[in-house]
């Protein structure tokens, strides 16, 4: 295994999607159990990466999205509505998010949406 500078290694602490926290840390941080991790990961809303062990390590996106379906089931939405929910408002902020992206093009390009 190639020797990690330091350079790099603060590199990883600054990258959202690196599996950094264990199963414990992870729903310690949320404020949330060990098995409701694993409850959204069957639901599917994460998948955590698996260190060489085998156990699970999640990244800070994936707690964001954890910590938001934990609010949900918090306030009394079922388990599987909340992955749902989460997943919904995602792809509706996605499209959202092409749908302007879209518009800022045919308006620089004087499409019919810059009209």
């Amino acid at each position: 295994m190639p020797q990690e500078t330091p350079s790099h290694a603060t590199d990883r602490l600054d990258d959202d999607d690196y599996p950094a926290y264990t199963m414990g840390r992870a729903a310690e941080m949320i404020g949330a159990t060990p098995g409701f991790l694993r409850a959204i990961g069957e639901a599917r809303l994460i998948t955590p990466l698996r260190s060489e062990g085998g156990h699970r390590r999640y990244s800070r996106y994936q707690l964001r999205i954890a910590a938001r379906a934990r609010d949900l089931v918090d306030a009394g939405t079922p388990i599987e509505a909340a992955c749902r929910i989460v997943i919904l408002e995602d792809q509706l902020e996605e499209a959202l998010r092409l749908n302007e992206e879209l518009r800022g093009r045919s308006a620089r390009s004087g499409g019919p949406a810059g009209r």
